[in-house]
């Protein structure tokens, strides 16, 4: 069972910046595409974006221009590079298989706040 470690997230102010990281154990992490995903306080966990093995991106309209999605796969990492934030970005970020097949991890809280 691949095991799934998110960190990076904090405060930040509207217009900050945050680099989200995504460890995830085992042998297996390359051939599947990864998703970042994302929960606000009462509401439902959303796909922001996802890569393809091959590298290919893919963003949520919400987050398109302001996100980047990024892996390497010698590290089992996945990254999210999260620019020009808004209070709307406030929420717990996972990262994930897509499609969600694997357990899911703690998270990573993510404030914007001024």
């Amino acid at each position: 069972q691949v095991q799934l470690v998110e960190s990076g997230g904090g405060l930040v102010q509207p217009g900050g910046s945050l680099r989200l990281s995504c460890a995830a154990s085992g042998s297996i992490f390359s051939i599947y595409a990864m998703g970042w995903y994302r929960q606000a306080p009462g509401k439902q966990r959303e796909l922001v974006a996802h890569i393809t093995t091959g590298g290919r991106t893919y963003y949520a309209d919400s987050v398109k221009g302001r996100f980047t999605i990024s892996r390497d796969n010698a590290k089992n990492t996945v990254y999210l590079q999260m620019n020009s934030l808004k209070h709307e970005d406030t929420a717990v970020y996972y990262c994930n298989a897509l499609g969600g097949q694997w357990s899911w991890g703690q998270g990573t809280q993510v404030t914007v706040s001024s």
